[in-house]
């Protein structure tokens, strides 16, 4: 499957993910708290029904669920985030992420078709983050080419895909692509849509750790067509505006 495939993935057969969401769907469906799960599923503008989990318990419950388990291969990833994702409540989908970003490294090219369908499928910034900074992120830094793939995204329609492609560099310090990270900027500065502009502020943030210089420089040149949003952020901790 090419990495911008848009057909949705088929989550292939693993053992591992098998005995993995036998004992993620019991410990976590223990431990749910309904009235928990409504406060949190509003405070997610409900996007999705949760079980609710507060993350400190579920952190240590997942550890109980991987414990004494073999480390998994790309298919055994794919199946599992795959099957999380079909699951309704949120908890589930940030077992996946968290697994997909402790296993990354493990993967090869071909987990971006995966990666982009959970990106699009029940998306909010809760998931969609994650994953373009600890999934997709180090997929494109170990495989250069998938950068073409950003290029892609930062043009979608689809407006989660745009800010992952934003992200997706947000842990890459020095070894950022600054024509990428100011090319993307320029491209969705004039789009209305809050997260893609609070997305742009906070790439930039987080680049002027490495070089304030150079962001500094950038929205100076760019402020007609940043947003202020974009440009609050983007200055936030370098002092006074421009």
């Amino acid at each position: 499957m090419l990495p911008n495939d848009r057909r949705p993935p088929r989550a292939p057969h693993s053992a591992l993910a098998d005995t993995l969401l036998e004992r993620l769907t019991q410990t976590y469906a223990a431990a749910g708290d309904p009235a928990r799960a409504r406060a949190m599923a509003a405070y997610m503008k409900d996007v999705a029904p949760f079980l609710g989990i507060p993350t400190p318990l579920r952190r240590a419950l997942s550890k109980t669920v991987t414990k004494d388990m073999p480390l998994p291969s790309e298919a055994d990833c794919a199946a599992l985030a795959l099957r999380c994702w079909r699951l309704p409540e949120r908890e589930y989908h940030y077992f996946a992420v968290d697994y997909l970003r402790r296993h990354v490294f493990r993967c090869s090219p071909a987990l971006l078709p995966v990666v982009r369908h959970l990106i699009t499928t029940v998306p909010w910034w809760d998931t969609a983050d994650l994953l373009a900074a600890r999934t997709v992120g180090p997929l494109v830094a170990a495989h250069p080419a998938l950068a073409e793939a950003m290029d892609e995204w930062i043009g979608d329609e689809d407006l989660w895909l745009a800010r992952a492609a934003l992200l997706h560099q947000l842990g890459y310090k020095s070894a950022t692509d600054t024509d990428r990270l100011f090319g993307y900027c320029r491209r969705r500065a004039a789009h209305p849509d809050f997260f893609l502009r609070k997305a742009i502020g906070w790439c930039l943030r987080e680049y002027a750790k490495t070089d304030p210089a150079a962001v500094r420089a950038f929205v100076e040149a760019e402020r007609a067509s940043l947003s202020p949003l974009s440009v609050r952020e983007a200055l936030r901790n370098l002092g006074k505006d421009l």
